[in-house]
């Protein structure tokens, strides 16, 4: 069914009437979200201190993680101290819980945890996206970003950064399920910035790519450049929101892949890599995360970094301190 899904979404082949039929359905649940907020019955929390949120209007992965990640980097460069707030998808955890050492993918999510371990700021994970944000404020943070929080109405947001699959875009241009869509294409122009992750940026989005070019031990050791599998024969294994992605990148620098796609999140048990040989095997760095307890020795990661202008990093920084200037 997830591939048959994924043809209809990005490869042309006709949605059957059942799955066209649910797209209203979606149009009036999403309207219920929304109602509450836009009828005045609620209002977005508003925190003392600026909101970046970084989503996309695609369902799955487009590279969201690495680009706050980047944001992170590039903020404490300008002078700011960012936290993080997630909804940790994929995670046990209810209430809003600051991340310390004991936190583990299986209760705040897979993202949350490797968001800390990469960047060393605060993070807070919670359904209730306001409560877990205010705890990030009393950690001294003076800026929060948002992951993956464009379509969550509950928390106030001052700038809005949209990232968009270069290669895929938005598929056949339809809301889900009968498309990609979580939201219209018009909610483009209302976003400050829009984010191109690889193929051809379009007029006005900001390119971003990803690169990775060493192989980390899971099990600890020393990294290895990626191109010192070339012409090997490895086992990559990916639950992100577009494996193929992962695969072709490592495609691209001569290694023969045996893909092993998984549902973005999953919770790996070391069942599901007991491949039978002794092929290396490589994964995402946020699939590492969670394989790390029962890893074998040839086991490896693969780290991205996301590579941006430093115009569109400076133009971020200067909204937010404009925006810190009028909250102050």
């Amino acid at each position: 069914m997830r591939e048959r899904i994924e043809r209809i979404w990005y490869d042309g082949l006709a949605a059957p009437l059942w799955l066209r039929a649910l797209v209203p359905l979606y149009r009036v649940l999403r309207a219920l979200h929304l109602a509450p907020y836009r009828l005045g019955w609620r209002k977005a929390a508003r925190l003392p201190v600026p909101v970046l949120v970084v989503g996309n209007l695609t369902a799955g992965g487009s590279g969201k993680t690495p680009l706050a990640i980047a944001l992170v980097e590039a903020l404490r460069a300008h002078g700011f101290r960012p936290g993080i707030v997630s909804r940790g998808y994929g995670g046990t955890q209810r209430e809003p819980r600051l991340l310390d050492e004991r936190a583990t993918p299986a209760q705040v999510g897979d993202e949350p945890c490797l968001m800390r371990r990469r960047t060393g700021v605060a993070v807070a994970v919670g359904r209730d996206r306001p409560h877990a944000a205010a705890l990030l404020v009393g950690q001294g943070v003076d800026v929060v970003i948002a992951d993956d929080g464009l379509q969550n109405p509950a928390l106030a947001r001052d700038v809005e950064i949209v990232v968009i699959d270069g290669r895929r875009r938005f598929g056949n241009g339809r809301l889900l399920p009968a498309g990609p869509l979580r939201e219209p294409l018009a909610r483009l122009g209302t976003v400050a910035f829009r984010v191109c992750n690889g193929g051809a940026a379009q007029a006005g989005e900001v390119p971003m790519r990803l690169d990775g070019d060493l192989a980390v031990p899971l099990r600890g050791g020393e990294a290895q450049p990626l191109a010192a599998f070339a012409g090997q024969r490895v086992h990559a294994v990916a639950a992100i929101g577009n494996p193929d992605r992962f695969f072709a990148s490592l495609r691209a620098r001569g290694i023969e892949v045996v893909p092993h796609a998984f549902a973005d999140h999953h919770a790996f048990t070391a069942a599901d890599l007991a491949f039978g040989d002794e092929m290396p095997v490589l994964m995402t760095e946020k699939d590492a995360i969670k394989c790390e307890a029962f890893a074998a020795a040839n086991w490896w990661c693969v780290p991205v970094r996301a590579e941006l202008p430093a115009a569109f990093l400076d133009a971020v920084a200067a909204r937010l301190r404009e925006v810190a200037g009028r909250t102050a």
